[in-house]
């Protein structure tokens, strides 16, 4: 039978469950990641399941978001990553190697694998042909402990790529083109899987480009196929080994497809605030720009950094626009350095900034008030560059540039001539040495803990009613940065749950935390699309801690929900839409939780009204791990 890629590599690791689209499966999974702001509580969740050693082919701790530091919490968290890596058998990546995306792709990420990581973009590898997919961070910990990885069956669409790219359009704009046509949420259930002439003519960078913000449609991954062009970058980057063909047969059937030609493409930028507001450079022509930011794990690499670097050599980046740039990783550095590349990036006027995710995630480099900034980066959701009323717009390294150059966005019609493709050395400086593999035993090795690592929260099991207020009423495409902003105040409590779920949904609700303390418990209404975003599985153990019991909206993103399922709260959707507008914020609704049937609806009780119908999605393992009080309550059972 013909199969495409993304079932091939399904087929391979199936461990329980049936390929049909929407029942539960159960993969194997042969690689992990984790990144600081989720890692920590990730391997604290790992201690307490119990075992010696990972049990995965390849697990990777990857220092990256929250280098800044100020104080002794996040000192004290890094060196805990490195001591239970040592311990348990996980690669370490010390602060300032690199982005974890930019460096699993240069040195881990092979073709046909599978790949969990504890950060949403993790569907970069998928550039290189790694089945790749964010999770929470129990749900990682899980697979290190040799447990299946449990997702519904995608749907797989094939995304046809004819032509190629001309002029000024890059990447970048293949994926901002996308998400226009299809929004943050038309992702969602399916794997995009990119075929057609036109995959031929795109670099394994390029593709990741891709395939990171993918993450944006709210698609369970994205996946290039591994051909020519992958075995090429593996050889450059000294490893021709790790190559396998990987291509989907002839004939193989899809659910769905979207047609692009990408010589039709022309320079994209995403508006203010979110990733789908497909809107093109010209169109903003004159538009003020008073930063411009290239770098994140979507726009970091060589090639990137390359192009940029010859579009500044001999120019002065306009006096009114501060631009920033951050290396993927120490690997794209080096090979700038040794090209004289450096040069042009300072003498432009440009600040060069750590190998790091720094202002992608408000880690410093924040926007001026009210400010427009022209970033490279995957999400311009509001408040997440640090400013909130910040106008940031998602561009690529060349439109980047010019806005820096020009001080405003303008036609690319009067750029010139674009720059030429950038190609990488037939051999790449390693920088593996930087990282810290772990001895063959690692029982000895004293794992350290700082003040600020706090146990693990015991939660109780569900009760048989729920009877709580709706603390909290949220609109549509509600983020998990909403719910838990970032930023380097926040994000140094990572591994304290109680100081950092002093901050849910702070940027929203000023008054929520105080509002649930003084409740007890809560309820929380969404609309369209809750919970889309980063991975970070705080956004749900936060709330939890709170008194959070349920959360009811009109649609939920995955990874948030996975997350929600993990820390025993129940995830409902209105079975009738129009149910929001009937539900206000302090009303007391009222469910027997012994209604809840896998894919049934229920109705819940509301004080002083009709009750409203709320369907769920979930399995009976899944129902059984909420009322448990949470999946690491059903593990130590």
């Amino acid at each position: 039978m013909a199969e495409n890629i993304t079932r091939k590599i399904i087929a391979a690791h199936l461990v329980s469950g049936d390929m049909v689209p929407g029942s539960e499966i159960g993969l194997r999974i042969d690689q992990t990641l984790t990144q600081d702001a989720t890692g920590t509580m990730a391997y604290l969740q790992f201690e307490a399941i119990g075992i010696d050693r990972v049990a995965t082919e390849l697990s990777v701790s990857y220092v990256d978001h929250n280098t800044l530091q100020m104080g002794f919490r996040n000192p004290d968290d890094h060196q805990y990553l490195r001591t239970v890596a040592a311990r348990y058998g996980i690669i370490y990546s010390p602060p300032g190697t690199g982005i974890c995306h930019q460096l699993h792709l240069e040195n881990f990420a092979k073709p046909g694998k599978t790949l969990v990581g504890s950060d949403s973009h993790t569907p970069t590898a998928g550039g290189i042909g790694s089945l790749a997919m964010g999770a929470g961070g129990l749900s990682v910990a899980l697979a290190m402990a040799g447990q299946a990885y449990f997702l519904p069956m995608p749907k797989v669409v094939r995304i046809w790529l004819d032509g190629r790219l001309t002029g000024w359009a890059t990447a970048k704009d293949v994926i901002l083109h996308l998400l226009g046509l299809l929004t943050v949420k038309g992702g969602v259930g399916k794997v995009m899987e990119y075929a057609g002439p036109g995959v031929a003519t795109l670099s394994v960078p390029e593709r990741a480009v891709i395939t990171n913000m993918g993450a944006e449609l709210g698609a369970t991954t994205s996946i290039f196929p591994s051909d020519a062009v992958t075995r090429d970058f593996l050889a450059r980057m000294g490893r021709p080994g790790d190559f396998s063909e990987l291509v989907a047969d002839d004939g193989a059937a899809y659910d769905d497809e979207v047609v692009i030609d990408l010589s039709t493409l022309v320079p994209l930028a995403a508006a203010p605030h979110m990733p789908d507001r497909m809107t093109p450079i010209k169109a903003l022509d004159g538009m003020k720009v008073h930063q411009a930011a290239i770098g994140s794990c979507t726009n970091s690499s060589y090639a990137d950094l390359k192009t940029v670097a010859l579009l500044l050599k001999g120019r002065r980046i306009h006096p009114e626009t501060d631009l920033m740039i951050s290396p993927g990783s120490k690997q794209v550095l080096s090979m700038l350095a040794a090209e004289g590349l450096l040069a042009h990036i300072i003498d432009s006027g440009a600040r060069l900034l750590e190998c790091t995710c720094g202002p992608c995630i408000g880690m410093g480099g924040s926007p001026t008030s009210g400010g427009v900034s022209a970033r490279t980066f995957n999400r311009n959701f509001e408040g997440r560059s640090g400013t909130q009323d910040a106008q940031v717009y998602l561009v690529s390294p060349q439109t980047a540039a010019m806005a820096a150059l020009r001080g405003a966005f303008t036609d690319p019609a009067t750029w010139g001539d674009a720059p030429a493709r950038v190609e990488l050395p037939d051999s790449v400086p390693s920088i593996t040495d930087l990282f810290l593999f772990p001895p063959v035993d690692g029982a000895a090795v004293e794992i350290v803990r700082g003040p600020n690592i706090k146990a693990l929260e015991k939660f109780a099991a569900m009760p048989e009613v729920i009877e709580a207020a709706v603390a909290l009423k949220v609109g549509d495409d509600i983020t998990t940065d909403h719910i838990l902003p970032a930023g380097a105040q926040i994000t140094a409590l990572r591994s304290n749950i109680p100081a950092i779920s002093e901050f849910i949904f702070s940027r929203v609700d000023a008054g929520f935390v105080a509002r649930i303390k003084e409740l007890g418990q809560g309820i929380i209404l969404g609309g369209e699309n809750y919970g889309q975003g980063s991975s970070r599985e705080h956004a749900a153990l936060g709330p939890r801690h709170l008194g959070v019991k349920a959360v009811i909206a009109k649609s939920l993103a995955r990874i948030h929900r996975a997350n929600l399922v993990n820390f025993g709260i129940l995830p409902l959707i209105l079975a009738d839409k129009a149910d929001y507008d009937r539900i206000a914020q302090g009303a007391v609704l009222r469910l027997a939780t012994a209604d809840i049937r896998p894919g049934e609806a229920a109705a819940v009780a509301v004080e002083g009204g009709e009750p409203v119908m709320v369907t769920n999605d979930l399995t009976r393992k899944e129902l059984d791990i909420i009322l448990s009080g949470g999946l690491l309550n059903t593990v130590r059972r």
